[in-house]
């Protein structure tokens, strides 16, 4: 009798167990079907830089960033190098679909910058460009961000999302960021995708971002690599509100990490754009 008692007390407890971990783990399917389950998407914005070589990016979508930023943020506030123009030698369709963008050191450095404030401007959603990165030490191209609000909410309170970054000296390495208030400049919330034998330079590659209200996901080529929600923030979570987005290329600048150009930086060097894309998920 007594062993009888211990073997329905063990099925007992085995049955308690197996019932905790199904409960578990449909709990965490739940939470998981919450911020990563499949979403239908609606395109909302595109520029897929269709148009003859030479011809500047389409002013119905873009907006220059002209000079060095200066007086208020010398170097765009970062210590860049770079003058940003747009001289069709710095920024210009290249007749094959792409938005050329190039880094050029011809007696001073020049580049360009672009940007949807104004003209684009959304909260929550999918974005993402295709780019085949440029190469050298000194240069950082970047796709990216920025709060619509930051003529009234100065950075970083407006906030910033680095959908992709790339460090020039490390062409095998993009980094994903969040700026924000108790969390921006070199301590960002950030993390980073590499390649083992493959450079981003060497292609086309795609970088995205799906963002909803508690959570920003992180995407190279449709790998997700970073999840960031409200929780991991070390300031306040201010990303709920219109975002504009920007293409440019630094050259230099203050950034962790970040070498200037040096004698292996060979000028000039391109960032091609097959397109940006943005997409609102269908309810």
């Amino acid at each position: 009798m007594q062993l009888l008692n211990i073997k329905k007390n063990i099925v007992l407890l085995l049955a308690s167990v197996l019932s905790f971990t199904i409960i578990f783990t449909f709990i965490s399917c739940d939470e998981e079907d919450d911020t990563l389950k499949e979403r239908e998407w609606q395109l909302s914005w595109e520029d897929e830089f269709e148009g003859p070589a030479g011809q500047l990016p389409n002013s119905s979508n873009w907006s220059f960033d002209l000079g060095n930023g200066c007086p208020d943020l010398c170097g765009w506030g970062n210590a860049e190098l770079q003058s940003y123009t747009a001289d069709p030698e710095n920024i210009s369709l290249d007749g094959d679909g792409h938005l050329a963008i190039t880094a050029m050191n011809e007696g001073g450095f020049t580049s360009a910058k672009i940007h949807t404030k104004g003209k684009f401007e959304q909260a929550y959603g999918r974005f993402e460009a295709r780019i085949k990165m440029p190469y050298g030490p000194g240069l950082w191209p970047a796709f990216w961000m920025l709060g619509a609000d930051i003529d009234q909410n100065p950075w970083p309170q407006c906030g910033e999302i680095d959908i992709v970054e790339l460090y020039g000296h490390k062409p095998s390495i993009v980094h994903g960021s969040l700026h924000g208030p108790g969390y921006f400049k070199d301590n960002p919330i950030t993390k980073t995708y590499s390649f083992v034998n493959d450079r981003f330079d060497a292609d086309f590659h795609v970088f995205r971002v799906d963002w909803g209200e508690d959570f920003i996901n992180y995407y190279v080529d449709d790998v997700l690599y970073q999840q960031i929600k409200p929780e991991d923030a070390p300031g306040e979570w201010v990303f709920d509100h219109p975002f504009y987005c920007i293409l440019n290329v630094t050259i230099g600048g203050n950034s962790a990490g970040l070498p200037f150009p040096t004698t292996e930086t060979i000028f000039p060097q391109t960032m091609l754009v097959d397109y940006v894309r943005a997409y609102t998920e269908v309810q």
